[in-house]
């Protein structure tokens, strides 16, 4: 896709604007900028197909509300199994009208595969005849994308031996460093890093700290991350004494502000409210702000990418956004997802924060949901955006192409690409 930018610098009439800022919606590329995807060098880690997309976990958890069918036995089954008893219970006995069984109906037709059918055996013949890089371009063209950036754990036992042994890099995947294991699961994993030759132990005594740290380095210089991340609980609180807060403070901050990169948060998942469900089995919980505040006072010259899962705590993130400028409000997350709460806290956020936040990510696990995914973000922003260009328009201020231009590119790539320092 090009750019349908003019050098007509003459004012839109308010009845051409929706026009207009679809036009640039649908222009160039865009950076996905968080999700869960892989590089083809990283083999079987990237999911993809028929089977992964209806057994994402959104749609797992749905199930046990539309079947009889109990997690216990459900889990007990094959993927292809798995996939067979979503598509009965959820799109031939239902409607598919919910947002993550209507992604996938979205994904079929983008392909031009059934999407009433009765079984899976078209889809999954079209996508077993698939290779998996021209398959990945293809994908990118229809969402609408020309990178994504991956989530990458240094110490995944199936990730990490991968890029030890030396992973192609390709250009369209940004690496991350993801640090959930170290941060949240230390007294886990302490003993990793020690068996690696990192003198550390589960206190943080003697020379952990300098040896996470060297870890960090070592990971940094191998993978090239464009920001560290990390999930935190909606319990999350800092300043604290914890093993946790401690690796935050003298280990992780420090070496990001070396590295030159942000560090990611995104708070609020209560683990595991309902561990039958497994993946699908994490809740949601109000968190305390007041812990962004202190981290962003106290390190100014480190940059922190946020994004938080109650929606009841977005007015309070786009204050602290309007205090801090080391702050970088991003994305509608998980159970945020959904268009009416998207438009909700995106509306909010242009108000407060002008076009200084990233608007979304697609946050996908499965290769081909980035298509329905970036397809919902174009159709819900569009009003959002016309609605306030005509506001700005009725107050006295004519907007122009090159300003919704300028301003789709900067939400969708700019912002990110800046803050990350990939400008």
């Amino acid at each position: 896709m090009s750019s349908t930018l003019t050098s007509d610098p003459v004012a839109l009439d308010t009845g051409n604007l929706l026009q207009a800022v679809e036009q640039e919606l649908r222009g160039a590329p865009w950076l996905d900028m968080h999700t869960h995807l892989f590089m083809p060098s990283l083999g079987q880690l990237g999911l993809w197909g028929i089977d992964e997309l209806i057994t994402y976990h959104y749609l797992e958890a749905e199930l046990f509300r539309s079947s009889s069918l109990k997690p216990e036995q459900y889990f007990r089954l094959s993927k292809r199994a798995k996939a067979d008893a979503i598509w009965q219970a959820l799109f031939v006995e239902n409607a598919p009208v919910s947002e993550a069984t209507r992604g996938v109906i979205a994904v079929l037709q983008a392909f031009g595969l059934p999407t009433g059918a009765s079984g899976l055996a078209d889809a999954r013949e079209f996508f077993a005849a698939q290779e998996i890089e021209s398959h990945i371009s293809r994908v990118f063209q229809l969402a609408g994308i020309s990178e994504v950036v991956m989530t990458n754990d240094p110490l995944d036992p199936e990730e990490a031996p991968l890029w030890e042994r030396g992973a192609v890099r390709d250009t369209k995947f940004h690496p991350v460093m993801r640090l959930d294991r170290i941060l949240n699961r230390w007294t886990e994993h302490d003993g990793v890093l020690a068996s690696k030759g990192f003198a550390v132990d589960q206190n943080l005594t003697g020379k952990s700290i300098a040896e996470t740290r060297r870890f960090l380095t070592e990971w940094f210089t191998r993978m090239r991350p464009v920001y560290m991340a990390v999930s935190l609980p909606d319990t999350f609180q800092y300043p604290e004494e914890s093993v946790r807060a401690k690796l935050l403070a003298e280990a992780v901050l420090p070496s990001c502000r070396e590295f030159g990169i942000p560090v990611s948060l995104m708070i609020g998942p209560r683990y595991q409210v309902n561990p039958a469900l497994k993946l699908a089995g994490d809740g949601v919980g109000k968190t305390d702000l007041r812990a962004l505040e202190h981290l962003a006072a106290e390190f100014p010259d480190n940059r922190f990418l946020v994004s938080i899962l109650s929606r009841e705590n977005q007015h309070e993130l786009c204050v602290y956004a309007r205090k801090f400028a080391n702050l970088m409000p991003f994305g509608c997350w998980w159970f945020l997802n959904n268009p009416s709460i998207v438009e909700e806290i995106t509306r909010e956020r242009l108000e407060m924060l002008g076009t200084s936040f990233i608007p979304q990510h697609s946050d996908a696990r499965v290769l081909e949901q980035v298509i329905y995914k970036w397809r919902n973000t174009r159709r819900t922003l569009a009003p959002i955006l016309t609605n306030t260009y005509r506001l700005l328009a009725e107050d006295g201020r004519p907007v122009t192409r090159e300003d919704i231009h300028r301003d789709v590119q900067r939400l969708f790539r700019g912002n990110f690409e800046r803050f990350v320092g990939l400008a």
